[in-house]
């Protein structure tokens, strides 16, 4: 059995934030997967439907997915306390559902430690590009619940979601 974290990791003993040290820990493969939703009105998804997903910048979802990847490889520049990863892969896709678009990022390394925010970020910046690209039709769409589906490897062992 695990011990619980009495702690927040990313604090030293003064309580000042700092990088942690991961350089004793075990190279491994670590995956991890993270979802968003775009919560979109029916205008929108029937615009998305059209040629180009109804945008004369393109295709909406598939310029989400190019940002997504591009974001999780850029993930130590955005969230201060993470460390540079060299990721051996990044996914996302982006599909219309009931009610809005569905974006599930997965990343992966071989490293000391985790891709979970490579994840997140992932998928939270290829929702935000749903919203530019489709926000001339609605001001209202909603990004939501943004969360941890599933991670792989490490010391922490494997997490899945509900």
């Amino acid at each position: 059995m695990k011990r619980p974290i009495d702690k927040l990791s990313h604090y030293d003993e003064a309580g000042r934030a700092h990088m942690v040290d991961v350089s004793a820990k075990a190279e491994t493969r670590r995956e991890a997967v993270a979802e968003a939703f775009v919560e979109l009105s029916d205008a929108v998804l029937k615009a998305l439907a059209g040629e180009n997903g109804g945008n004369p910048k393109g295709n909406p979802l598939e310029v989400a997915r190019f940002a997504g990847i591009q974001a999780a490889k850029k993930t130590s520049e955005l969230i201060p306390m993470c460390h540079p990863l060299p990721l051996s892969f990044v996914d996302v896709e982006a599909q219309v559902v009931a009610g809005g678009v569905q974006i599930r990022a997965t990343a992966a390394t071989v490293a000391g430690t985790g891709v979970e925010m490579e994840a997140m970020v992932a998928a939270s910046v290829a929702a935000l590009t749903v919203y530019d690209m489709t926000k001339a039709l609605d001001k209202g769409i909603r990004i939501r619940e943004v969360a941890l589906v599933s991670k792989s490897g490490g010391k922490s062992g494997d997490y899945r979601r509900g």
